[in-house]
């Protein structure tokens, strides 16, 4: 919890008006200087300020008036708030880009876009800060300073930490399929190193034909031979 009350100076303006206490135990409750308490009581400050009761809201307690009222140096003490109230839980926006750092987005989302294809829009976005309008111009060159444009490394212009594109690269690399590698020739499976070809006959003759002509042809070789042999002896 704060020091402070809410509303300090609202505060302020109905202590000054309802109690008894000094300028600075006012001001030591309320974190706000004696002088400007003094304005306050004075009139030269807080005008059309309406008091705040700290009683009724439960920051303080008329015991503790009271003993302020009855000890100068007595310092008011803030109670304790019997509710208690979640903590706001941080929504993780766009990263916040630095107005002086704005016009080199486009420099450091050609630079990602060159050098880390695998990255989405939406990783180029948490990095950088931009939308998904400008990573698009920039990639299709139909940014209005394209012509102009350098890639440049977005932790180098202070877009990003080193430690946030290494965890955008990373996820980028899990997502991404490993593409298969050539691994050298391998074996023809056995299906086509014991599959026998057809054969087909030329010209209408069967198989047997064939076999049948091809012996004839070769006895009758052999035949001629022999009687050329015999002719030559007589």
């Amino acid at each position: 919890m704060s020091n402070a009350p809410l509303m300090p100076k609202a505060t302020a303006v109905w202590l000054l008006d309802n109690t008894a206490l000094s300028f600075d135990q006012v001001a030591d409750f309320t974190k706000m200087h004696p002088l400007e308490i003094q304005a306050i009581a004075d009139g030269d400050s807080a005008q059309g300020i309406k008091g705040m009761d700290p009683i009724s809201s439960g920051q303080l307690t008329r015991d503790e008036i009271e003993k302020g009222e009855n000890d100068p140096d007595h310092r008011l003490r803030l109670a304790e708030s019997k509710v208690i109230l979640p903590q706001a839980s941080k929504k993780k926006g766009p990263r916040y880009t630095p107005v002086s750092r704005r016009h080199e987005r486009p420099s450091a989302i050609l630079w990602l876009v060159r050098n880390h294809p695998e990255l989405k829009d939406a990783q180029i976005m948490r990095l950088v800060g931009t939308t998904k309008t400008t990573i698009a111009s920039v990639r299709d060159r139909t940014h209005w300073n394209a012509a102009t444009l350098t890639p440049m490394d977005p932790v180098t212009l202070g877009l990003c930490s080193q430690l946030d594109l290494d965890f955008e690269v990373q996820r980028a690399a899990k997502e991404k399929p490993t593409d298969t590698q050539y691994g050298g020739a391998t074996l023809l499976p056995a299906s086509e190193t014991t599959r026998k070809d057809e054969y087909e006959p030329a010209s209408g003759k069967s198989e047997d034909d064939l076999n049948l002509d091809a012996v004839f042809a070769k006895l009758k070789t052999i035949g001629g031979k022999k009687a050329e042999d015999e002719d030559e002896d007589i």
